[in-house]
């Protein structure tokens, strides 16, 4: 087993990572404050601005305006010099007097009546009027490029702002929350080397009490519930396994002695299914103790002999291929396994259904393909559906990962697919039974198995 792959899947996608969403969210929001802000401050500006313009513009038009309604005040005195436009005008809204660069005639229709902002020149102007007493009306206009400058470069001020605000925040965001959380990325890294087969370890505690800290330590209490939930669990197994174990081996042995002196063929199948359930209790006994464990007694068998066993065990199968050879099996751990794989097959296909098991042999391996007629392998389930108690027929799902692992045992594989024609397929292939020279036998063989040849 290696770990790279759990490492890399701890490594997550920056768009899925949670430190980018952090620093997204705190993007979007000093984004969002900035342009509530910016936009607030920049109108409070220009207002105030626009209000000062006014009132110079009001002050201009009311001293010129005194000037020319009160002449005491300004006698001997010449008016004060304007920044701007000024006009006099008569009653029927005629020029009287307008300064020289307003190019305007004495008596000709005013252009700007009744307009408070225009452009002279190219240059934004802002009017204001008076009664000038005897004399008419006093126009006064200011020029205002400067207000209108300020709300442009405020403008632009604000843009920048928000532009600026991403390229600064989420790179900053990315570096803090990096730090923030290192201390969870580690313990995620730690969490995928942990072995659940084994004793489950905890997870190191950050310095800081933070939510982090606090995150970690609840997952140490559960993973200390999980750990007591699971010892519990192998606990009951055992017992259970253990409560069973006597009785199906007292079974076992009477129906055995009944079936040879009886010869019935139904207490000879009543035989074999004891002893089959005492195999299942043994390896439920190796679950429990947290791995599945099984030794292999080697025997040279005809073929003939497994089919026989299995044609009892499972009725209705049909028998394909060459079944007058030799194999060099463990005939009881390979009649279970095909046993498992042949009641899935006639779970799936139904009492209606066909269930055929084609034996093929070369001088390298023997394969085993069991065909059913069923709807096939769960599409989700994938090489999970080899995993303890994972089923996608109904069973108690421990079968087909005991015929792997028996086909491991025997140096051979079992692979399992959907054909095109519909329904389930498994193949279990293990070597072929040729034995070569004496001398090579014993490195062929498990040293630690007997070789037992009938």
């Amino acid at each position: 087993m290696t770990r790279a792959a759990p490492l890399r899947s701890a490594r997550v996608a920056w768009r899925h990572s949670l430190r980018f969403r952090l620093a997204l969210v705190y993007t979007l929001v000093a984004l969002a404050l900035i342009s509530v802000i910016g936009l607030g401050v920049m109108t409070l500006l220009l207002r105030s601005m626009d209000r000062q313009f006014q009132a110079r513009l009001e002050d201009r038009a009311e001293a010129v305006a005194e000037r020319f309604t009160n002449l005491e005040l300004g006698l001997g005195e010449k008016l004060p010099p304007i920044n701007g436009y000024t006009t006099i005008l008569d009653d029927q809204g005629r020029v009287i007097a307008a300064a020289s660069s307003l190019r305007l005639t004495s008596g000709e229709p005013f252009p700007y009546a009744g307009r408070s902002r225009f452009p002279i020149l190219d240059t934004p102007m802002r009017a204001a009027t008076r009664p000038a007493g005897d004399f008419g009306t006093v126009w006064v206009a200011l020029p205002e490029d400067d207000l209108v400058n300020a709300r442009e470069s405020a403008t632009r001020a604000l843009l920048l702002a928000l532009l600026l605000t991403p390229a600064l925040m989420l790179p900053l965001g990315w570096w803090v929350g990096k730090r923030a959380l290192a201390d969870l990325g580690e313990a995620a890294d730690l969490a995928d080397r942990i072995d659940p087969t084994r004793s489950v370890a905890t997870l190191p505690l950050p310095q800081r009490e933070d939510e982090v800290h606090r995150l970690l330590a609840a997952l140490n209490r559960l993973l200390v519930r999980i750990e007591a939930g699971q010892a519990r669990e192998k606990q009951l197994l055992g017992q259970i396994v253990h409560e069973l174990g006597a009785p199906l081996t007292v079974l076992q042995a009477s129906l055995t002695r009944a079936a040879d002196r009886t010869h019935d063929p139904e207490v000879a199948r009543a035989a074999l299914v004891a002893d089959e359930l005492t195999f299942t209790t043994q390896d439920l006994m190796q679950l429990a103790r947290g791995q599945l464990e099984m030794k292999v007694a080697w025997h040279f068998i005809p073929a003939a002999t497994l089919r026989g066993r299995l044609d009892r065990l499972v009725p209705g199968t049909t028998f394909a291929g060459g079944w007058g050879g030799m194999l060099l099996c463990d005939p009881d751990r390979l009649t279970q396994a095909l046993r498992n794989l042949l009641a899935n097959a006639r779970r799936a296909a139904g009492p209606e259904g066909t269930v055929t098991l084609t034996l093929t042999e070369t001088a390298e391996h023997a394969t085993f393909t069991v065909r059913d007629s069923g709807p096939g392998l769960p599409a989700d389930l994938g090489e999970r559906i080899f995993d303890p108690f994972v089923s996608g027929s109904g069973s108690s799902g421990l079968g087909l990962s005991v015929s792997r692992q028996i086909a491991g045992l025997h140096g051979g594989t079992l692979r399992a697919s959907t054909p095109a024609g519909g329904g389930a397929e498994f193949v279990l292939s293990i070597p072929g039974a040729a034995l070569g020279d004496e001398d090579d036998e014993p490195e062929e063989l498990d040293p630690g198995a007997p070789l037992q040849l009938s």
